[in-house]
């Protein structure tokens, strides 16, 4: 979710929690003034009709309400102590409503040439349900029209207050270690966003350091290694011609060979894995996966007939990617390598090919691998010496540049790698 939004989302929970006490208290207010305002009103309407009483005693005959708002009860007593006025609110029918409606009535009690008297006021009062419903409609708009409010302050306002910061991220995603990119430079007064361009700058500038001081060090020392090994694999070679040497010692020197080959080997696998770490692999084109694999296939071939391997590839779409035709030509003929190296005698091998997606099945060992560090560096089969261990970590490491999904599962007996291609 955008900052933005996010404190969009903040702001509408906090309005409609205060929102919703502010208009139960609103309510509570409102309600209380208007049945002050009623009770005014019929106070007022009491004085008068004493008033008019002691001009037309007539009135003193008011048994019902009627078209009148009050009626006059007399009190058949000695002595009728006068209590305090009475403010109820009950329901009342009404002909035009043809229902009970709720009105205020005054209960009060006076006394007129030594005759005591109960007098009834009634008011109409606003229908509770009806002022909730009111009220709840009003509220309700009334949030909407805050909660639009801010989004349009938000998008159109706030935006362009958040520029700077937009601008800084979009350039530290787009950066890239390996080209020659100018400092982060937004124009921008707010101090917050300039001490943030500084500190991504200052960050760029360190880890630029790193990354060509790291660089440097693996080019060299891969350099430099290759040399002497080179040099003692032909002394080796040389060794091993000579005629004064017994099968011991040959054997032993062939040995060392060996070992300095898987040794040649390492070295170059591990300054590519350190490559694709860093990065280093810029340029992409368009590859079939299809031709990839067929090829392989192909230049196997000697060795998976040798074996009595069979190999079947399956297709059901043509897999068109964008990624570095180096690194797409090492990831495909690593799982096919790897499926025929640790095969079985009369094995199989079945490469499917479907919607963006390789799997590769192949028979093998009959216990499962461990799925958790089969991908990491020098996990290998300690029966297999001349394997170095790192053939699945650099298609691990070409997977994760390119944010592909590698699995493994072991299903009927059969070993199964699949690349999931992204869209």
């Amino acid at each position: 979710m955008r900052l933005l939004n996010q404190s969009l989302t903040y702001l509408s929970s906090a309005f409609l929690v205060i929102i919703g006490v502010w208009s139960i208290l609103f309510y509570i207010n409102i309600k209380d003034e208007i049945r002050d305002s009623i009770d005014d009103g019929l106070e007022n309407n009491k004085l008068l009709i004493y008033q008019k009483i002691k001009a037309d005693s007539t009135l003193l005959l008011q048994r019902e309400f009627g078209g009148n708002n009050f009626e006059i009860h007399p009190i058949f007593t000695q002595k009728v102590p006068f209590r305090k006025d009475v403010y109820k609110d009950t329901l009342m029918y009404r002909h035009n409503e043809d229902d009970l409606e709720p009105v205020r009535i005054l209960h009060a009690t006076f006394k007129h040439q030594n005759n005591y008297y109960r007098l009834k006021i009634i008011s109409s009062l606003i229908e509770e349900d009806d002022l909730i419903e009111d009220a709840s409609y009003s509220i309700f708009w009334l949030f909407i029209i805050l909660i639009a409010s801010i989004f349009i302050i938000n998008n159109f306002v706030l935006r362009k207050v958040w520029h700077p910061f937009y601008e800084i991220l979009n350039s530290l995603k787009n950066y890239r270690l390996n080209t020659n990119n100018s400092p982060i430079n937004v124009t921008t007064n707010t101090k917050e966003f300039i001490q943030l361009q500084d500190a991504s700058n200052a960050l760029i500038h360190h880890t630029k350091k790193a990354f060509i001081a790291q660089k440097e060090f693996t080019e060299n020392a891969s350099h430099e290694l290759q040399t002497p090994i080179a040099i003692i694999t032909n002394k080796l070679e040389l060794l091993l011609e000579s005629d004064h040497l017994n099968h011991d010692d040959a054997k032993t020197i062939s040995e060392v060979i060996q070992m300095t080959d898987r040794l040649k080997k390492l070295n170059k696998t591990l300054l590519l894995l350190t490559k694709i770490e860093n990065k280093q692999f810029i340029q992409q084109e368009g590859i079939s996966i299809n031709t990839i694999a067929k090829a392989h296939c192909q230049q196997f071939a000697e060795y998976t007939t040798f074996k009595h391997i069979e190999i079947k590839i399956e297709e059901a779409a043509n897999v068109q990617v964008q990624m570095n035709d180096s690194l797409a030509d090492i990831l495909i003929s690593n799982l096919i390598k790897n499926a025929i190296f640790h095969n079985i005698e009369h094995g199989k091998i079945i490469i499917l090919i479907t919607h963006q997606m390789f799997t590769i099945i192949n028979t093998g060992a009959k216990t499962a691998l461990d799925s958790k560090t089969i991908f990491n560096r020098f996990t290998k089969n300690e029966s297999k010496t001349q394997s170095t261990g790192l053939g699945l970590a650099v298609c691990k490491a070409i997977c994760d540049l390119y944010q592909f999904k590698l699995n493994y599962q072991f299903i009927q007996n059969e070993h199964h790698f699949s690349i999931h291609f992204k869209n």
